[in-house]
This record gives structure tokens, C-alpha cells and sequence, in this order.
């Protein structure tokens, strides 16, 4: 894992995000993926209780930009295959990541997370909060079906 020093963080990873989507931050310019979560893709739909379709990477997106309208502090832990910043980024101490899977708009990612978020995830799950209320494919699974060449309405 890479660590940021504290240079590069107050440098490049501290200060107002733009929201790309509900796991993916920019500031000053520096594209950061959430540690450990998975939220879903923009095009994403899941379904409500009563099986309406709804954006809900768009909601994942749209509730974090409301969340963080403060400055946040990331701190870079990896890369991915992109080459993109891997970060625990927090607002007011809060992390965000932990924050989008208590909110039911993320997934712990056990392949990356290790069960990190899994307990944050049990709370929305029972009280069937964000996509739990509903249905939904893991985001990782709806990007395989993609790749494969599945369309959106198949991989929903």
C-alpha cells in the first residue's frame, strides 16, 4: 500500500470535493476512489419495494455531493488498475465511504474492504435503508455484465 505523506495530502487531497459519482471524489483536480466501498454505476437502476426503477447511482452521487459540503481530507492508500488514488477521505472526521454504506447508497467491498465496512452495512440491511429497501445487483456484478456486453436493462 502507499501512504500520502502529509505534504501530498494537504497538497492535493484536502479540500472542496466534486462529487464524480457515489465512490469517486476530485479535488484540485486528483480523481479519488473510495477505499473499501462499491457504489452503484451512474446508469445504474435498482428497484423500490414496490419495483419501480430509480437511479440509484445517481442518488449515491447526488446524497454524497449534499453530505460533503465541507472541505475533506483524503488520505491515498493504494492505486487501482486505472491508476487512480485509492483514498480513506473524511469530512469533519466522518469517513465517507462508511458514511454512503450506513446511508444503504454503497456496498462494503469484501474483495478490497476485507469485511472493513461489513458491520456499517448490517444497520441499512435490517432496516431495509438506501437500495436495501428494494432490489439491486452488486455494482461490481452490474460493470461484469456490461463488460460481457450486457445491456443496462439486462444487468439490473
Amino acid at each position: 500500500m502507499l501512504l500520502a505523506t502529509s505534504a501530498q495530502a494537504a497538497d492535493g487531497l484536502t479540500g472542496q470535493a466534486s462529487v464524480i459519482d457515489g465512490d469517486t471524489l476530485e479535488i484540485h483536480g486528483n480523481r479519488l476512489r473510495l477505499w473499501g466501498i462499491d457504489a452503484p454505476e451512474s446508469d445504474q437502476l435498482c428497484r423500490t419495494k414496490s419495483s419501480d426503477h430509480y437511479r440509484c447511482g445517481q442518488k449515491a452521487a447526488n446524497d454524497l455531493d449534499a453530505f460533503i459540503s465541507r472541505p475533506v481530507e483524503c488520505v491515498e492508500v493504494d492505486r487501482d488498475q486505472y491508476r487512480r488514488a485509492v483514498a480513506v477521505c473524511t469530512v469533519a472526521d466522518i469517513d465517507l465511504a462508511e458514511w454512503l454504506v450506513k446511508n444503504g447508497q454503497a456496498l462494503d467491498w469484501p474483495l478490497y474492504s476485507k469485511g472493513a465496512y461489513a458491520a456499517a452495512q448490517d444497520e441499512p440491511k435490517r432496516a431495509d435503508r438506501g437500495m436495501w429497501s428494494g432490489s439491486f445487483i452488486e455494482p461490481w456484478r452490474y460493470r461484469a455484465c456490461r463488460r460481457t456486453g450486457g445491456s443496462p436493462a439486462g444487468c439490473s
